[in-house]
């Protein structure tokens, strides 16, 4: 008593909440709360500071809602008439407006916990029934504030319409449970219908609330990691700001995206859907959720254009026997809140006063008079018989009745959980002790526990109901918004989702039963960038989403064979990517055969000089015996000839596919035949070059000694004595015209040639042994084909086996032209020297020509090489003596086979066969002056 006082005179009402309801506790054993959007929002107080504030009022009517509220009550009787389920319980209920607004969400929560009309947080007084749950409240920011408050007191919450998965958090939210899927559910069909349309480019434009953020947020996620990219991101305002939904507007223009999804609900949405029109926006499929995917505040007259085509989640729907005779029998009298139904309805009041001064109003607003006929009956009274089925208004409407029946079910979750509660026996109870509630005067802890655990089904559709962590299942119809024969919308269910269905069964979608927008049979595209076909790949751009690429062709040797492949595959080695860069083919080997034009011309050309090389020693067999042939040693002439004729032949063995032995035999044999041509070569010509010394030396002795003489003969004739006649002997005479005997005679020619060859025959072996030459695949040289060619095993030796044949040729080279001025009637110094720069020439040529090629012509131009420089070999060196032997047989004699008399200017000069000839009759002198030995003088 005491601590009642010092309240009641320390403690004072702050404010009273100017709050619309429907109430009915009189005589009621448990009281149902609940809280409906009747209004869709507050309305405007000014921002007046100077007065004393006052709760605001709501305007804006809803009659979605509105019915919603009306399945409650129709709810509430139908059950206290029941006799199988609280047949000795009658429930009352309390019904709040929430106006689509948080602060009076809150309002109405702290009043019904209070349980009078001025709130008194933390306290519930006067001795009235108790509370069992709220129904409520509405959008999910409205149940989050509302959950927070009754989940201090561990007051259970049945909500009908609020999705949010933020709900689902039992630690802030405890004693919240819904009768309609969680969002996660919705925003995983979302998902998996933009992925089923193969759509990768969509926009999204969600609610300024928990709803619209939690929704786009989780949709996002899912979609977002499987390569769907979001083209923009809007947010509806919660007030409308026209600038706000002018800016919306303007994004969805110009952007490319034509798929766009919304989680809004339909008071929000309303007013960018005004402004689309405005704009005549269309060629969009809209994805809706399912707070308006079936709201006729939004599918009004006029929409088509914008929203046909709209594919939409809708809840569960149902039929409720008697609902719509309910809705139709309302009383326009009995409440506040259907009087303002009744009157926003039929655009008329109720209120006889308020309708003789509007009739005043307008009176005076035209003539100044009132008319007869307001004087009895005023224009615009409401007579409260007029007809609501007669309007066909959303609010009579029943055939989509999905929140609606959501409602319906929560209404019956707590009336089953009361009944549970009441039929508890004792000694069995949940409680402590097995101890039970009473159903007069329980705790609404206790009375969570039922309804969390609640198990049942509903009447006539016979779906059972029950709570996971206070979720139900998650099941969708799949809407499509088509236009009818009337022009008008109307839903169409195309298919379903179940999120508690395997994966690959939580979708079904009729695709033939979709009308798209503007009346298209298939589905739009909306993709940032075309997909990329085979043969290229992804090129991301910079700076911009994943889904906007360019599509970059393979290079070559790469391929892709899928669509939107980010990389190209790399072909393996011995494969090449095909024209169109979609597969790997083989690639082309590449040889030079044998058949090809190239091959028969090469074989043709190296058959012919090899005969060709037979047939000059064919002919210098036959003339065996002849001083030209005799000349210089006919040994080596032959062996120079069968060292050609294998240059000649081991070019065909370059030919054909290489294999072991083709590699080894053409390599060794090249470098053993020019290894043997080019030391006979060396051989003659270093005879040729000691020959011209040893002439030049004689000759220089004989011109000293002709000297001497002529001065004594000058002495004589100068002393008077002219019978003085003077010699000289034969051997300095000779010596002017025959030098001495040869240093290198024929056997050291022969010598140095074996010697030369063997060398080069030793390391042809020991490459063979340690690192022989061997075919391989050569698939970098080219990148369409294959070369098969012949791997030298070893550079180090290749270079030493050639290098030792350059070397030959320079010495060769040297010695030749050391002795190219032995001019007399034949030259071979002359002959040999220009065989050997034929030579050079052609190999010169050879290594930028080789360089620079690739494939089977590498293996021409060496052919052509050989040929070329065997040719130029056989051609300088033995065509002349040929020509003699075949052409000038007169020429082929001893006599011009000797030394040509020394010219009168006193030159030394002589040829390979004159002196062989003269080196035969070195012994023999004969007597001559010099008178003699020139003749001209």
């Amino acid at each position: 008593m005491n601590i009642s006082i010092w309240a009641q005179s320390t403690c004072k009402l702050k404010a009273k909440f100017n709050l619309n309801s429907y109430k009915n506790v009189e005589k009621k054993k448990v009281v149902i709360g609940g809280m409906f959007p009747v209004h869709m929002r507050v309305a405007s107080s000014g921002g007046n500071t100077s007065n004393l504030p006052v709760s605001s009022g709501c305007d804006g009517f809803n009659f979605r809602t509105f019915r919603w509220t009306q399945t409650m009550l129709f709810a509430i009787n139908e059950i206290n008439q029941r006799e199988d389920l609280l047949p000795n319980t009658d429930l009352g209920y309390v019904i709040y407006d929430s106006c689509f607004t948080i602060s009076k969400a809150v309002e109405g929560t702290l009043t019904y916990l209070t349980g009078q009309d001025e709130a008194v947080p933390n306290y519930r007084c006067g001795n009235g029934p108790p509370l069992a749950t709220l129904v409520g409240a509405g959008g999910s920011d409205l149940s989050i504030a509302t959950a927070r408050i009754l989940g201090l007191y561990h007051f259970p919450q049945v909500s009908y319409c609020s999705t949010c998965s933020a709900l689902n958090n039992k630690f802030q939210f405890p004693t919240f449970l819904r009768t309609i899927p969680n969002d996660l559910h919705q925003s995983r069909a979302m998902a998996q219908l933009v992925l089923h349309f193969g759509w990768t480019w969509v926009g999204t434009i969600a609610a300024d609330d928990d709803y619209g953020k939690y929704g786009i947020k989780d949709f996002k996620e899912q979609v977002e990691e499987a390569g769907v990219c979001i083209s923009f991101s809007e947010t509806l305002p919660k007030v409308s700001k026209p600038e706000v939904i002018q800016n919306i507007v303007q994004n969805v223009v110009e952007s490319t995206a034509k798929i766009i999804v919304v989680f809004s609900s339909d008071v929000d949405l309303s007013p960018l859907i005004g402004e689309l029109l405005r704009h005549n926006v269309t060629n969009r499929t809209w994805i809706a959720s399912e707070a308006w995917v079936t709201s006729a505040l939004i599918s009004q007259s006029g929409v088509n254009s914008v929203l046909s085509g709209t594919l939409g989640f809708g809840v569960k729907k149902a039929d409720i026997p008697g609902l719509r005779r309910h809705l139709l029998n309302l009383d326009p009298y009995a409440d506040a809140l259907t009087e303002e139904f009744w009157e926003t309805l039929f655009n008329c009041t109720l209120d006889y006063s308020r309708a003789l001064r509007m009739a005043k109003e307008r009176a005076v607003g035209v003539n100044g008079t009132l008319s007869r006929a307001a004087k009895g009956l005023p224009d615009g009274l409401c007579s409260g018989s007029e007809s609501v089925a007669q309007l066909n208004n959303t609010y009579s409407d029943v055939s989509q009745l999905r929140i609606t029946y959501s409602v319906y079910k929560a209404v019956y979750a707590v009336a089953h959980a009361l009944h549970n509660l009441e039929h508890c026996e004792e000694g069995k109870g949940p409680f402590v002790g097995g101890s039970c509630a009473n159903i007069t005067n329980f705790e609404p802890w206790q009375l969570m526990y039922y309804v969390k655990n609640v198990r049942y089904k509903m009447p006539n559709t016979g779906e059972e109901i029950y709570f996971e962590d206070g979720d139900i299942e998650g099941f969708y119809d799949i809407i499509n918004w088509q236009v009818n024969g009337n022009g008008e919308i109307s839903y169409v269910t195309v298919g379903h989702y179940n999120g508690s269905a395997a994966p690959e069964e939580k979708m079904h979608i009729m695709n033939d039963s979709i009308i798209w927008n503007n009346g298209e049979l298939e589905p739009p595209r909306s993709v940032c960038s075309e997909n990329c076909q085979p043969g290229t790949r992804k090129g991301i751009r910079q700076g911009e989403p994943v889904c906007c690429f360019d599509c970059i062709p393979c290079a070559d040797g790469e391929i892709s064979n899928t669509t939107n492949a980010r990389e190209c595959i790399l072909c393996t080695g011995d494969d090449w990517s095909n024209t169109a860069h979609d597969a790997c083919v083989p690639k082309i080997i590449e040889f030079l055969a044998f058949g090809e034009p190239l091959g028969i011309t090469l074989i043709v050309i190296s058959a012919f000089g090899a005969l060709v090389t037979i047939a000059v020693g064919v002919v210098f067999l036959m003339h065996i015996g002849t001083p030209l042939v005799k000349a210089n040693d006919a040994l080596l002439s032959f062996l120079l000839l069968l060292s050609l004729v294998v240059t000649f032949l081991c070019s065909i063995v370059f030919l054909g596919e290489p294999q072991n032995w083709s590699c080894m035999t053409s390599q060794v044999a090249l470098a053993l035949g020019f290894a043997l041509c080019l030391s006979c070569i060396m051989g003659k010509a270093a005879v040729l070059m000691l020959r011209a010394r040893a002439l030049k030396k004689a000759r220089a002795k004989a011109r000293a000694a002709a000297k001497a003489a002529k001065a004594a003969a000058e002495a004589a004739a100068n002393s008077g004595s002219p019978d003085v006649i003077v010699t000289s002997s034969n051997n300095d005479i000779a010596a002017s015209d025959k030098p001495e005997v040869d240093t290198l005679t024929f056997g050291h020619q022969r010598a140095m040639a074996a010697v030369a060859t063997l060398i080069q025959a030793v390391a042809c072996t020991v490459w063979l042994i340690i690192l022989p030459p061997h075919p391989v695949k050569n698939t970098a040289a080219q990148n369409v084909k294959i070369i098969l060619e012949c791997d030298e095993g070893s550079v180090v030796f290749i270079c030493c086996i050639f290098g030792y044949d350059i070397l030959l040729a320079l010495l060769a080279f040297i010695f030749a032209f050391i002795a190219r001025k032995l001019e007399d009637h034949f030259s071979e110094a002359k002959c040999m020297t220009f065989g050997m720069l034929v030579f050079f020439i052609v190999w010169i040529s050879f290594v930028p020509a080789y360089l620079s090629t690739r494939g089977k012509f590498m293996v021409a131009v060496q052919i052509f090489a050989i040929l070329a420089s065997s040719f130029g070999l056989l051609s300088c060196i033995f065509l002349p003596k040929c020509y003699i032997l075949l052409a000038k047989p007169e020429r082929n004699k001893e006599e011009l086979m000797k030394p040509r008399p020394k010219p009168k200017d006193g030159s030394s000069t002589g040829t390979s066969a004159s002196l062989a000839t003269a080196a035969t009759d070195v012994n023999a002198s004969f007597a001559s002056t010099a008178i003699d030995d020139q003749p001209g003088n």
